[in-house]
């Protein structure tokens, strides 16, 4: 490119930074992501002033005391922690297969005229409000449970040598397993439909290349499409696992609400936010308030230790992907 014409096109660009729309434009958006770092930190201090109380009462032994009783004004925080970490997890095992075989499903098998529908009915699934799945799960799902699930796990299960005391005990219907089951239907849209994005982005030529090699689907699956979109689908189960340790009204409905930690899964039990949900409203006393606060507390520390270790994870695959 002649210099006569390059130098005024570079001016102009300059000019064009320079423009007072721009420096608005920057000043504006540094300002809203200061405005959400404050809102984070005023949360933060918010939980820390209102905990204070219980921490300095009980101190360390809060966190690994089981005890709940308001009427003698001793708490432990180590039944809902327990809950919401059980939950979760249980939550994960079931909805991470079925998202993905959704996923894989979507993309790859279903034909087109069922694939739009399909994905769309799957994400119709998110915006179903968490206290109607509390309602269904404890008027439908979990008497389904208690019928025909719970005992035919006992039976099964119950006896193994080893494992048999996770499945012990009489067929409730609510109760862990239950609060499980239903957090894994409620990730399901969120995981899928990310699974299902990333599982997109492969190019078929990668797909075509594999197939013409003599590849299975399967093979094609586990060694071309999860290795090209591994940092997608973590990140759409980390995703989804926020998602579950934070549910309240759903879980609130079937998991019982019992202050206890059973070794059994089909036992009621209780999480944070279903801990916060039930006696917000009901705490009489300073201490009270002060521990409850305190588990809003621990349940944001978790939250941001979850995330945290999800995007560490995700940084060590990007690294290994570009190395």
């Amino acid at each position: 490119m002649p210099a006569d014409i390059a130098l005024p096109r570079v001016a102009a660009a300059k000019s064009r930074r320079g423009a007072p729309g721009d420096f608005i434009f920057l000043h504006l958006t540094f300002l809203f992501a200061l405005l959400v770092l404050l809102i984070l930190g005023g949360v933060i201090v918010a939980l820390i002033d209102g905990a204070l109380p219980a921490l300095r009462y009980f101190g360390g032994a809060f966190l690994y005391t089981d005890v709940w009783n308001p009427v003698t004004e001793k708490f432990g925080a180590l039944a809902p922690i327990f809950g919401t970490l059980v939950t979760s997890a249980i939550a994960m095992v079931v909805g991470i297969p079925v998202a993905f075989g959704v996923a894989m499903f979507i993309t790859e098998i279903c034909p087109i005229w069922l694939k739009r529908p399909l994905a769309t009915m799957i994400e119709l699934l998110a915006a179903i409000p968490s206290i109607i799945y509390g309602i269904w799960g404890l008027f439908v799902f979990a008497p389904f449970v208690q019928q025909y699930i719970q005992p035919a796990i006992i039976d099964s299960l119950g006896n193994v040598p080893g494992i048999g005391a996770l499945f012990a005990g009489p067929p409730l219907g609510i109760g862990v397993l239950t609060a499980g089951f239903i957090l894994a239907i409620m990730v399901l849209p969120f995981i899928s439909s990310i699974m299902r994005d990333v599982f997109e982005t492969v190019p078929p030529m990668l797909k075509e290349s594999a197939y013409g090699l003599g590849a299975t689907r399967t093979e094609v699956v586990l060694q071309v499409v999860l290795p090209y979109t591994r940092i997608g689908v973590v990140g759409g189960i980390m995703l989804g696992l926020g998602r579950a340790l934070g549910e309240t009204m759903a879980v609130t409905f079937v998991i019982g609400n019992a202050h206890r930690i059973s070794a059994s899964i089909l036992q009621p039990g209780t999480t944070i936010s279903a801990a916060l949900a039930n006696e917000f409203t009901e705490a009489v006393g300073d201490l009270y308030l002060s521990s409850l606060v305190a588990l809003g507390l621990i349940l944001f520390f978790i939250t941001f230790i979850v995330l945290a270790f999800a995007k560490l994870m995700l940084l060590r695959l990007q690294k290994r992907a570009g190395g």
